[in-house]
């Protein structure tokens, strides 16, 4: 579950899910510019429409899939 980044798979889609709206995921994962942008718009609610549905995609991630796109 702990990618060599020490960033979790879980922990990431717990935030996108529940906090996606402000893009908190986006800057969990040091994206931060998609995290500011998520900032910017959330009160469209499509960052938290977005969010929720990066958080399902990141709970059938594989681990290593998970690293290979958001580990170093």
């Amino acid at each position: 579950m702990v990618s060599g980044t020490g960033k979790s798979r879980i922990a990431a889609a717990l935030f996108a899910i529940f906090l996606g709206g402000l893009g908190i995921h986006k800057f969990y994962l040091g994206r931060v510019g998609w995290g500011i942008v998520y900032l910017l718009f959330c009160w469209t609610f499509i960052p938290a429409i977005v969010g929720f549905i990066e958080g399902i995609i990141y709970l059938t991630m594989s681990d290593e899939e998970f690293i290979a796109k958001y580990g170093s």
